[in-house]
């Protein structure tokens, strides 16, 4: 819009609450199931999403991009969708077609659930958190020289590439997995996340699966420091995809 606002559905949102309250934006009736416990945020993301939703017009991608930033916070939303459409086509796979379609409050309110707590888990949490960020920018650098890869969708594989250590990290019930691609495979596939997610954990786990989202990931450790937490890329599944005979990446794909 000329004056700064952000159009959702061709409707023009303005916020006329007063600060502390949450802004309803086409409400809708989401249950929230309680299939596993929810995934914390960075209080930092929690601090500046509150200061956005009190401003006049709300921008989208802004507070798109603030969510994106935060492993926990992109969880959360996604879980959010997988609940309402499961896997269906008309599912939304990007952030901003998330909020535009479930809500500005039910996805505060989803963001919002839990906060990174002071205990012993902090510094490992946060370190997870921050690799999982810079392994998600390198991924969409990566896609950006990649044909037919959509360079968004790639940051997202890249983010939620180790979501299969989050159970350990976060002190959950013991998943009945070894393997940490396949944890990340049960969840990618009980929360519903895109199907481009659902596949990289796939061409992990099993074999004759042409390597496209995990080359991309792959690629972006390697241009990455190397991680003071515990990856799977790194100490386990790096040396498999690389390893001589495994499928490699077309090389028109990644150079």
């Amino acid at each position: 819009m000329p004056d700064g606002g952000t159009v959702l559905r061709r409707a023009f949102f303005r916020n006329q609450i007063r600060r502390g309250q949450l802004v309803q934006l086409q409400p809708l009736q989401v249950e929230f199931v309680q299939d596993l416990p929810d995934i914390p945020v960075l209080p930092k993301t929690l601090l500046l999403l509150d200061l956005m939703v009190q401003e006049p017009c709300v921008d989208l991608r802004q507070m798109s991009q603030l969510l994106l930033a935060d492993l926990g916070a992109t969880l959360q939303i996604l879980r959010l969708a997988g609940r309402e459409y499961g896997n269906t086509d008309d599912r939304p796979n990007r952030i901003e077609y998330c909020i535009s379609d479930l809500g500005l409050e039910a996805c505060v309110q989803a963001v919002a659930a839990q906060t990174v707590a002071r205990d012993c888990r902090q510094h490992a949490i946060l370190e997870f958190w921050a690799h999982s960020r810079e392994i998600a920018e390198h991924a969409r650098l990566v896609a950006e020289e990649v044909p037919r890869i959509n360079p968004e969708e790639a940051y997202l594989a890249g983010l939620l590439h180790a979501i299969g250590l989050l159970p350990a990290l976060l002190g959950w019930k013991d998943s009945g997995a070894a393997n940490d691609a396949l944890v990340g495979l049960r969840l990618a596939t009980r929360w519903a996340l895109p199907h481009y997610v659902t596949e990289f954990f796939r061409e992990i786990h099993f074999t004759g699966y042409p390597v496209w989202w995990s080359g991309i990931v792959r690629k972006a450790h390697e241009r990455a420091n190397r991680s003071s937490s515990h990856c799977p890329f790194e100490e386990a599944l790096r040396p498999f995809l690389l390893r001589d005979g495994y499928m490699q990446p077309e090389p028109a794909m990644v150079q």
